[in-house]
């Protein structure tokens, strides 16, 4: 009898197990399905079961440029789980939305192609928007150095801060050369950025600029290798960056071969005012970066030069993007429009 009854206990508690239910998260409540930007928002709600104590939601929504969007904004990224399983929480809209159910201590990240996997992320579940999907607007082209370029038309981060893009930021003029512009308009800041619509790979990417030692801190020129479809560690990134992020003591330029946070991987110079060329030698295990007075690469004057051989990524799926933007989180506010001239790009194999 007494081992019946123990038995009996065991089968009970087999079939009673918490853990044995495999997380689920469903949606009560989906807003409409959206383009996006940095003024719609909605309540999104729903229910998970199969929690564990001290797993949190993150939420994401991806947007007409196929990114997705920590939500409602990156310095809030968790959503609580109530004591009855439900969720209830704030997102700016988009065409689909993502819930993910995410261990104790995970950092989501801001914004990526995919939505997050692997460890930390229990189980990722993803609703489209009520309502029919916007029409999609491509982006404008522009021909810039014999090649065409797509300008940015949303919001995205930039150096860790949001940013809205316009593609009228971004044109070129009748010698061909490009402008980008940092523009206020109804009180806020819209940048420029253009993405080349070709992979190039390793090679030589040379960059004339018209005199840029006159932006303000905060201030931002990046042009840049980047791998859209890539992920939040594997973005093919190298960085030529002219700003002094926020804080007149800084130098006003630096080359990168990212992540940036690993000191070896940042070499910080000056560029001079006057007419320079920019320009990175991207080949395997190697980046070589410089900047030359005038308008050749190869130029006499070199005013910086450095060597990367720690780091550096293999090409693939990397794109040309140029952009200029504002760093909303230093010590000196932008304070007036701001335009940078771009005479010419130049790949050489």
């Amino acid at each position: 009898m007494l081992f019946l009854f123990i038995a009996d206990l065991f089968l009970i508690g087999c079939h009673s197990r918490p853990h044995d239910a495999r997380p689920s998260i469903g949606f009560s409540k989906v807003p409409v399905a959206n383009s996006g930007g940095p003024d719609k928002t909605d309540t999104i709600e729903g229910r998970v079961n199969g929690t564990r104590p001290g797993q949190q939601i993150v939420l994401y929504a991806r947007d007409g440029d196929g990114l997705w969007w920590v939500q409602p904004f990156t310095e809030r990224p968790f959503t609580q789980i109530q004591a009855d399983s439900r969720w209830k929480g704030t997102t700016h809209l988009g065409l689909e939305y993502a819930a993910l159910l995410v261990d104790p201590g995970y950092t989501p990240p801001d914004t990526g192609e995919i939505l997050p996997s692997g460890t930390g992320v229990v189980v990722v579940a993803v609703v489209k928007g009520t309502g029919p999907a916007p029409p999609h607007i491509p982006p404008r082209i522009i021909r810039f150095s014999g090649y065409e370029w797509a300008a940015r038309g949303a919001a995205i981060f930039r150096g860790g801060s949001p940013n809205t893009f316009d593609s009228a930021n971004a044109w070129t003029d009748h010698n061909g050369a490009l402008h980008l512009r940092i523009a206020k308009n109804q009180g806020k800041w819209t940048s420029a950025e253009v993405r080349l619509n070709r992979s190039l790979g390793y090679g030589t990417y040379a960059f004339t600029v018209r005199d840029i030692s006159h932006l303000e801190p905060s201030a931002v020129l990046t042009l840049f290798t980047w791998d859209d479809t890539g992920t939040e560690q594997k973005r093919n990134e190298l960085d030529i960056e002219v700003s002094r992020w926020g804080y007149r003591r800084n130098e006003n330029a630096q080359y990168v071969v990212q992540p940036y946070y690993i000191p070896i991987n940042v070499f910080p110079f000056t560029v001079p005012s006057g007419v320079v060329t920019l320009w990175f030698r991207w080949s395997p295990g190697e980046a070589t970066f410089s900047c030359s007075l005038g308008t050749s690469p190869t130029g006499a004057h070199v005013v910086s030069r450095h060597v990367f051989t720690s780091g550096v990524p293999p090409a693939g799926g990397d794109s040309v993007h140029m952009n200029l933007y504002v760093f909303g989180t230093g010590e000196i506010p932008l304070t007036k429009e701001t335009e940078v001239v771009i005479e010419k790009f130049v790949y050489l194999p």
